[in-house]
């Protein structure tokens, strides 16, 4: 089983460097630490007084690891999970903050376990999560990634700005697709057609 700081590591890469696109709602971001989370988290690296493009760029890569382990994984309590779901949910908590834990809890539904929707993980939510893991085990795994998968393609089929995250100009998976398969076991991926047909009525 992989660190905490290996997974990190991962997420960190995945991530890529320094991006600012005008339609990413979390604004200028480094290795997947956007600068609202910097400006929440008071990090002036500059020290001029201020968060701004110029700290998020002077961002190094340990940082944004040690940031995520601390307030993605340590801060969300991320570890009360069972160990084979820890990764995806951590590396959905870094791309979605809080929407991580209600997906799960959305999903802790269908298998018949009553928890309030609130994005915390507590002891209930956790209880509900080993109860399922026992029963289902690393099925739950697959089907957390493939709720995350259906979580990206709604939010697309909503926000048209945001579909070029799901789906490349050539017409093939965007990267949060592709970024929630990597935790999917291969027979659950959705085929060239299968894809082509989940976002068909996209302009």
């Amino acid at each position: 089983m992989k660190t905490v700081k290996q997974i990190a590591t991962e997420i960190v890469a995945r991530e890529g460097g320094y991006v600012n696109d005008p339609d990413d709602p979390g604004g200028a971001t480094n290795f997947g630490v956007t600068i609202r989370t910097m400006r929440r988290l008071k990090i002036d690296l500059d020290r001029d007084g201020d968060t701004d493009t110029r700290d998020v760029r002077l961002l190094t890569r340990d940082h944004a690891v040690d940031i995520f382990i601390r307030h993605y994984f340590k801060a969300p309590r991320i570890d009360l999970l069972p160990e084979p779901l820890q990764a995806t949910v951590f590396d959905m908590q870094v791309n979605a903050g809080a929407n991580a834990v209600k997906i799960l809890q959305r999903l802790l539904g269908q298998f018949q376990e009553g928890v309030v929707v609130d994005g915390a993980l507590g002891p209930n939510t956790a209880a509900a999560v080993a109860r399922v893991y026992k029963k289902a085990g690393l099925a739950l795994v697959d089907a957390y990634g493939i709720a995350r998968r259906n979580y990206y393609l709604s939010l697309a089929e909503h926000r048209p700005r945001l579909r070029k995250f799901a789906r490349r100009r050539n017409g093939g998976k965007g990267g949060w697709i592709l970024r929630a398969e990597e935790f999917i076991s291969p027979k659950y991926h959705l085929s060239a057609a299968q894809f082509q047909a989940r976002v068909a009525r996209w302009s």
